[in-house]
């Protein structure tokens, strides 16, 4: 296991919990259309991409007020209802001593600096982008290389990107980057789907092994 200079993080699932607004979000959307609610469990089975690469195949030429319709019934909520998941703040500040860190979510980029701000977390990423940020959202290659730009730092296996999906590894191999699972992936087709380069089962595990490498020293480079 190659000591990281940089880490980058996904957002949703795995370092917050937001889903709660995020399907109150779509639910609220979805009831303006006449479509079918979604409970958690399709919420967790389905969001993946960023809005703007899902919106119009959902909603068509509509797709822009479905847009402002989500987006609005988010923001009256989502500070509310936000939480770390196991482990988070740990893991975060274990990779403090081993280089820069970042976000990159397909989450809207003024929704994920809210976030950030509410939880008092964002003095520990050099960048937080977001969906509409960079010139294409994940699983491009686009937002995690702006994210490493202002980090200072090349893409390489010595940049872990750490997400809890198959399309963030994508991601992550994309940029030509190590593609770290958190979780075991149950809602998305489990750790064989994801292909991960290292899994961890949570934030603990994760900023364990992160303890690790920071006391002994190994060599990285990108």
């Amino acid at each position: 296991m190659q000591r990281p200079d940089c880490i980058l993080w996904d957002w949703d699932n795995t370092l917050v919990d937001g889903w709660a607004a995020i399907q109150h979000g779509l639910n609220a959307t979805f009831a303006e259309f006449g479509m079918p609610l979604w409970n958690r469990e399709t919420v967790l089975a389905n969001v993946r991409g960023s809005l703007r690469d899902t919106f119009p195949g959902m909603f068509g030429a509509e797709w822009e007020r479905a847009r402002d319709l989500f987006y609005g019934a988010v923001r009256s909520c989502h500070l509310d209802v936000l939480s770390p998941m196991p482990g988070a703040l740990s893991a975060i500040r274990a990779a403090a001593p081993l280089g820069p860190q970042g976000v990159v979510s397909n989450k809207q980029g003024p929704l994920l600096r809210a976030e950030a701000a509410h939880l008092g977390w964002a003095g520990h990423f050099a960048t937080l982008v977001g969906a509409g940020d960079a010139s294409a959202d994940k699983p491009s290659a686009a937002p995690l290389l702006m994210a490493l730009a202002a980090c200072g730092i090349q893409a390489g296996p010595a940049v872990w990107y750490v997400g809890d999906t198959v399309l963030d590894m994508d991601a992550a191999r994309a940029a030509g980057c190590t593609a770290v699972l958190l979780g075991r992936a149950a809602h998305d087709g489990g750790v064989e789907a994801a292909r991960p380069d290292l899994v961890f089962d949570d934030g603990h595990a994760l900023a364990a092994g992160l303890q690790d490498l920071a006391r002994a020293g190994v060599g990285g480079g990108c």
